[in-house]
């Protein structure tokens, strides 16, 4: 059993499939930009690890993550950045997904519990989810008034279609577990606190397959999928700065952090 130290992850590979599970230490399990950069770094070196075919990513007992943490600095306090930093920061969302998706072993998210905002797009970017029976699917970055970036628009068109993308993100729909099975989300639902354990039982199997021959199905039908997604989505953290500096962004905030109705003026 191999162990890599981390901060806001904790990784055990054994054998052929390795375990790459969210530990924060923010409430929620947010993401901050240190867990994000720290995803970014194991799923780089997954990638070139041939010794590891399949990977799981968890999140805790009780739940997969919240999303990314809007206590955050750059988040709760844009304008006392510059744009370059902003830019850059906003960037790393979308690199962090697309290090995941580039991950040529099987990748399987394991989703106890609420999974909310980043935690969907980051689960997007695996090749198979497994949901508890009490999962709950929720998107509210437009209902905080921000674009939904880390490149998942696409991502999710492709999965379950643009009508059940739009009820998902542009009307922030709490999409329970079983809903998300049916629309094609979800690839398998478990009884609460088993979603590793199914999430193995798909690990060894893709272990057991020929090696080459996987990542090569894999890399074709990635291709095949997602061949537009780049080009229809690069613009999204850039747009994501944009909204940033909009009062409709710190009314979203404010009215999130301050636990009150939103009221929007288009600014």
């Amino acid at each position: 059993m191999r162990f890599k130290n981390y901060q806001h992850i904790n990784v055990e590979i054994g054998g052929e499939i390795a375990i790459v599970q969210l530990n924060t230490g923010h409430k929620g399990n947010a993401f901050c930009l240190e867990t994000i950069s720290e995803l970014i770094n194991v799923a780089d070196e997954l990638s070139e690890d041939m010794s590891v075919h399949a990977v799981i990513l968890s999140g805790q007992e009780h739940l997969f993550s919240v999303g990314m943490n809007l206590n955050d600095p750059l988040v709760l306090n844009p304008d006392q950045f510059d744009l370059q930093t902003l830019r850059r920061a906003s960037a790393l969302g979308a690199k962090m997904c697309r290090a995941w998706e580039n991950i040529e072993a099987l990748t399987v998210s394991a989703i106890e519990g609420p999974c909310l905002g980043g935690g969907v797009a980051l689960s997007l970017a695996c090749d198979l989810r497994v949901c508890s029976g009490k999962g709950l699917l929720y998107v509210p970055e437009i209902e905080r008034g921000m674009n939904m970036s880390w490149q998942s628009v696409p991502r999710s068109v492709n999965l379950i279609g643009p009508a059940k993308t739009k009820r998902m993100f542009m009307l922030a729909e709490q999409v329970s577990a079983q809903q998300a099975f049916d629309w094609g989300w979800a690839d398998y639902i478990t009884r609460p606190s088993e979603t590793v354990k199914q999430a193995r039982e798909l690990a060894k199997k893709a272990a057991s397959m020929p090696p080459m021959s996987s990542r090569m199905c894999k890399q074709a039908i990635n291709v095949a999928a997602n061949a537009l997604n780049h080009a229809v989505s690069y613009m999204d953290a850039d747009q994501l700065v944009l909204t940033q500096y909009s009062e409709d962004f710190k009314e979203g905030i404010d009215s999130f952090l301050q636990k009150r109705p939103p009221k929007y003026k288009g600014k």
